[in-house]
């Protein structure tokens, strides 16, 4: 089978690079190992499809090129998929920060880009194993389990190894290797922290409670919710900063951002100083986080026993909890893998390899990597759209 261009992976940045690709009138096949396309799509944002940012700018990436997504999430914005959206009439809200999600199903999303891709006549080929791409003659070659086709142009839009259990793997990384091209070390990203049985079994009882939290790690902060587990700590919080977390690192948490305990509790040690240290956190926090601070710190007696620095030391016991992770739960659960195609190797306007003549990298099998929110979407979309201009 002869194609202008073939695509492999049926991702967010697959499809959109297949749809701009199509309006041009160019011949593309759509690849994809999967039974369904857009597997991501469809189980992102609890089922309603967390599908873009209000507040999309470079700073929400990590890449050891923080520069090279600016081009691509200017070219093709929110508001430009937002505009897509409207055209289908499909419903959506915004949540905090920014967040957009369909007020119905993700699959209203998933409709719009197969109606997208009919519309652009691309041959969409799914359950479809690849065992062998490689370039002859000026001409890519993919050995499938349907076919073998040849094509012009090749774009990888295999994505990370997040989620194994929805077929990711590494593949997109080898394709990338067998060309010349760098790799930047992977490892899970957007994915709950795990901790040693000293650890665990001081904060096994909260299990389930939630709190509102500023983390921080390696000079960044976020201040989302955190959710004590049987495994360690999540929750969007915990989720953000693993990004940036790195073996070794402490974390440290402000376990109540919404006023400054030592206030309280020099106002409640002169009303009410017969209260237990335990008790009067309470008043302001889950008492099962309050029973773990005392406990932790060893603090004793009653709030009137408390002169100004020891409730300066409750204070920071509570404001900056620090505890050291031994791990993260893996590419099982990850949202998005971290690092990947060196992008060094390519043009950023294009999505082009420096080193071989129409190879294309999209998507997160690129070391561009977002924050939680739609960050990772909208990354798709962008560098889809850009490379669907050219390729």
């Amino acid at each position: 089978m002869e194609s202008d261009i073939v695509i492999l992976g049926a991702g967010a940045a697959g499809i959109m690079c297949a749809i701009e690709a199509g309006k041009r009138n160019r011949k593309v096949i759509l690849l994809d190992h999967s039974r369904k396309m857009g597997e991501k799509i469809r189980i992102s944002g609890g089922g309603r499809c967390n599908f873009t940012n209000r507040n999309v700018s470079a700073s929400n990436f990590i890449s050891q090129n923080p520069h090279f997504c600016i081009s691509a999430l200017k070219r093709y914005t929110p508001q430009d998929f937002i505009q897509m959206i409207y055209q289908y009439d499909i419903k959506w809200h915004e949540k905090s920060l920014g967040q957009l999600f369909c007020d119905n199903s993700s699959k209203d999303i998933l409709n719009m880009l197969s109606e997208e891709l009919k519309k652009a006549n691309v041959k969409l080929f799914l359950d479809c194993k690849i065992t062998e791409v490689k370039k002859i003659n000026k001409k890519f070659r993919i050995l499938t389990s349907y076919q073998n086709i040849s094509s012009d142009s090749l774009v990888i839009a295999t994505g990370g190894k997040s989620i194994p259990k929805m077929g990711a793997s590494a593949f997109g990384y080898q394709v990338a290797e067998s060309f010349g091209h760098s790799v930047v070390p992977t490892k899970p990203a957007l994915v709950p922290l795990t901790f040693g049985a000293k650890d665990l079994a001081e904060i096994s009882s909260m299990s389930g409670i939630s709190v509102r939290s500023k983390v921080s790690c390696n000079s960044i902060s976020f201040k989302e919710g955190l959710l004590f587990t049987h495994r360690g700590l999540s929750g969007p919080s915990i989720l953000q900063i693993s990004s940036y977390w790195d073996e070794g690192d402490t974390i440290y948490v402000d376990l109540l951002t919404q006023q400054k305990i030592i206030n309280s509790l020099m106002t409640l040690r002169s009303k009410k100083g017969s209260l237990s240290i335990k008790n009067s956190l309470a008043r302001f926090m889950p008492s099962k986080i309050s029973e773990m601070i005392v406990k932790n710190y060893n603090l004793r007696g009653n709030l009137a026993d408390q002169n100004n620095l020891e409730l300066k030391n409750i204070s920071d016991a509570v404001h900056n909890w620090s505890i050291k992770p031994i791990g993260s739960e893996g590419y099982r659960t990850a949202e998005v893998t971290l690092g990947g195609i060196d992008t060094n190797e390519l043009n950023s306007k294009t999505m082009e390899s420096k080193k071989m003549e129409k190879l294309y990298f999209i998507g997160e099998v690129v070391d561009v990597t977002g924050w939680l929110g739609g960050y990772n979407f909208q990354w798709a979309w962008s560098s889809g759209w850009v490379a669907g201009q050219v390729v």
